[in-house]
C-alpha cells in the first residue's frame, strides 16, 4: 500500500513539473508560431539547389552505385 502512495507522488510531481515548464515556455513565445512549419515544407530548400548546382549530382550517382554492389 505504501508503494500506491509513493507512485501517486511521484505522478502528481512530475504532472506539476510538466505543467511549470509549458506555462513558462507559452510566456516565452515558444507556441504562437504554429502556421509556418506546415507552410515550410511547400517551399523549396535552398541547400538542395546549391548542392545541385555544385556538381555534387555525380558524388551523389556515385555513392548509390557503390551501394549496390554485393
Amino acid at each position: 500500500m505504501d508503494i500506491l502512495y509513493l507512485m501517486i507522488v511521484c505522478s502528481v510531481s512530475l504532472a506539476a513539473i510538466f505543467l511549470v515548464v509549458f506555462i513558462v515556455y507559452a510566456k516565452k513565445g515558444q507556441f504562437e508560431d504554429d502556421e509556418s512549419p506546415a507552410v515550410r515544407i511547400l517551399f523549396d530548400d535552398e541547400r538542395v539547389k546549391e548542392k545541385d548546382e555544385n556538381g555534387d549530382k555525380d558524388k551523389d550517382e556515385k555513392e548509390i552505385g557503390e551501394n549496390n554492389k554485393n
